[in-house]
């Protein structure tokens, strides 16, 4: 017989500490300016994968160049270990926390990605990645592509929050909840309420394209992001096993879609993900052994959403491919 849980047991994300916003007010701390901020990132954090999409779509790589951090971290932080001599190019930093002590020699709090940059200082601007995807679509137009998308349409805002929310606390941080969870009785309650919210998200999807309106916003991306996760790391790393995501066909043919939309499968990278979670939570994987499976090739199957209509970019058009140094491995 399990031993009664208390809260204590339940997985709580600790709030972002640098959550200042870069805004088009240029007498703020922190003013929309080409060049002068660097995404950090990692192909394998879903928060950092909502960042590197919507930078994308709106074609902000001009204005906001990009660093990747490895999928393998310690107690240092991210670290840079996919580039030479272990250091980002631009930021000259083996460590993530670097920057982030540039900007509070006493920083104490969770060094995250996403992460904005300022090359001035060499100091972390921003982390806050909650607003962050909301401001490149707002508060970066002067520097949006031709065709970009509106990604936070005006009209449907309150209704893409609203998704957000739900979409947040019982899947992005729902299969955490899972995960992390210290208790059976705390484990059972976030995986009961992460299945219920995905069954009801099926039931949305099954009669439209997308999440909210007829074309892809903010709410397709924070969704999506924890969905391309789901077999190659929640469903066995996290014990989120009721179905794998290719068991539930609206979601699968939901995802496949957007994964073949310019913007998302290219920003994907299937090894880095699972080198990430199998490889650096050592409290639930303690061999560090990293799965061979899922097999991957499915994603570039056909999907059939078109038949329900939508128009992905709305009366914007695709991006263009990724530039030469941000390009993932195909798969298939």
């Amino acid at each position: 017989m399990a031993a009664s849980q208390s809260s204590a047991d339940a997985f709580e994300r600790r709030p972002v500490a640098l959550d200042e916003r870069i805004t088009a007010d240029v007498s703020s701390r922190w003013p929309v300016e080409a060049g002068r901020y660097r995404l950090v990132a990692a192909r394998a954090c879903p928060w950092a994968n909502r960042a590197v999409i919507v930078r994308r779509l709106l074609g902000l790589e001009p204005a906001i160049s990009m660093g990747i951090a490895g999928p393998l971290h310690d107690e240092r932080s991210w670290r840079f270990h996919l580039d030479p001599d272990d250091r980002d190019p631009v930021l000259g930093i083996e460590y993530l926390g670097e920057a982030y002590r540039k900007a509070d020699p006493d920083f104490s709090a969770g060094i995250t990605v996403p992460a904005m940059v300022d090359l001035r200082t060499g100091g972390v601007a921003t982390n806050g990645f909650d607003q962050l995807t909301l401001d490149f679509s707002t508060q970066w137009t002067e520097f949006h592509r031709e065709g970009a998308p509106d990604l936070y349409p005006e009209a449907l805002r309150a209704e893409i929050d609203e998704v957000n929310a739900a979409v947040y606390d019982d899947v992005n941080n729902g299969v955490y909840k899972c995960g992390f969870a210290k208790g059976q009785k705390s484990y059972e309650r976030a995986y009961a309420v992460l299945f219920a919210r995905l069954d009801e998200l099926s039931e949305r999807l099954a009669t439209q394209r997308y999440l909210v309106g007829d074309t892809i916003t903010e709410a397709d991306v924070r969704l999506w992001v924890t969905l391309v996760r789901f077999d190659a790391a929640y469903h066995g790393h996290f014990k989120c096993n009721r179905q794998k995501l290719t068991e539930m066909p609206v979601l699968w043919a939901y995802s496949r879609d957007l994964f073949q939309t310019a913007g998302f499968g290219d920003t994907i990278d299937f090894e880095q993900i699972k080198q990430h979670y199998y490889g650096v939570h050592t409290g639930i994987n303690p061999t560090g052994i990293v799965p061979v499976g899922p097999d991957v090739s499915g994603w570039l199957t056909p999907h059939g959403r078109e038949e329900l209509g939508g128009r992905p970019f709305g009366d914007g058009t695709p991006p263009g491919p990724p530039p030469e140094g941000e390009r993932v491995p195909a798969i298939g």
